[in-house]
């Protein structure tokens, strides 16, 4: 059976899903399996499946077409970003060593640099600076303070120099599978739903393997709690799901519902997840051993 890799290319529009849809179409060389778009946080994960070099091709062709259409400058949204493509890992999925994972996070980086212009910082695994394995790190305040920052030695891009004048920068990387799932809220302040990322987040404590932050949607007046679970065989998404009622409930909120973004190994689904989630887009098509 052929090696394979999973991408999940995050790009900085979800607003216009006709120019989504236009972005994700240049992937040519490999399947898209799943795309989620959301209009508060101004973004959208595309999972893409394939070979090693056909998926790094597919990866390029994205990020080329995005740089196209999109311009950084302007973009608001409540997720973190740093560029147009924001961020680009690769994760080794079946008879695929992390090694190779990080050859083809350093191949298409040094493309991204040659053939567009478009600045890179390795991350993850890829990571060339210690600090740099952790992509909050990377991405600490944003586009707008990596502007100002760009120049000192600490910011520096690891490929190329200074920010692309309307794609800015991009994280790419290699590492192990990552669930995302949003929180919502019945309630609208932000604080809240702040304060409850903070008490569940390894960094300050919380759950191991686990970052969280607390936005407002306003299109849908709620408050949201957006986790990634870097390593789910240390917190399980049952484990998860109650710490998270635990401080809903101590902050006198509900969880009015939950979803995923992106897809999630079988190893991470439990009987009965998507009532005791409240998940709102569970079914067989999230589950990434289905594509395999």
């Amino acid at each position: 059976m052929p090696k394979l890799v999973e991408c999940v290319p995050n790009f900085s529009e979800g607003t216009d899903l006709d120019l989504v849809q236009e972005i994700v179409a240049a992937v040519k060389t490999a399947k898209v399996i799943d795309l989620h778009s959301d209009p508060d946080h101004n973004r959208s994960v595309v999972t893409i499946l394939g070979e090693p070099g056909a998926v790094g091709q597919a990866a390029f062709d994205l990020t080329e077409r995005a740089m196209q259409l999109l311009d950084i400058k302007g973009h608001t949204g409540v997720h973190p970003f740093i560029g147009v493509v924001d961020v680009i890992p690769f994760i080794p999925i079946r008879d695929c060593t992390m090694g190779e994972a990080v050859d083809l996070a350093r191949e298409l980086g040094d493309k991204l640099w040659t053939s567009l212009q478009l600045p890179v910082y390795y991350y993850g695994e890829a990571a060339q600076i210690a600090e740099r394995r952790e992509l909050p790190f990377v991405r600490h305040g944003g586009y707008e303070a990596l502007k100002l920052e760009i120049n000192d030695p600490h910011r520096r891009p690891d490929v190329g120099q200074g920010l692309h004048p309307t794609a800015g920068a991009v994280a790419v990387g290699a590492r192990n599978y990552l669930i995302a799932i949003n929180f919502d809220l019945d309630t609208p302040d932000v604080d809240i739903a702040r304060s409850i990322a903070k008490n569940i987040r390894e960094k300050s404590g919380g759950l191991p393997g686990v970052r969280a932050l607390g936005v407002g949607l306003g299109s849908r007046n709620v408050a949201q709690v957006t986790v990634n679970v870097v390593d789910h065989q240390k917190t399980s998404l049952k484990k998860l799901n109650q710490q998270v009622n635990k401080w809903a409930k101590e902050y006198g909120v509900g969880i009015v519902s939950s979803e995923l973004v992106g897809l999630i190994p079988a190893a991470a689904v439990h009987e009965g997840i998507k009532d005791e989630l409240k998940l709102t887009n569970f079914s067989r098509d999230k589950i990434l051993d289905n594509y395999l």
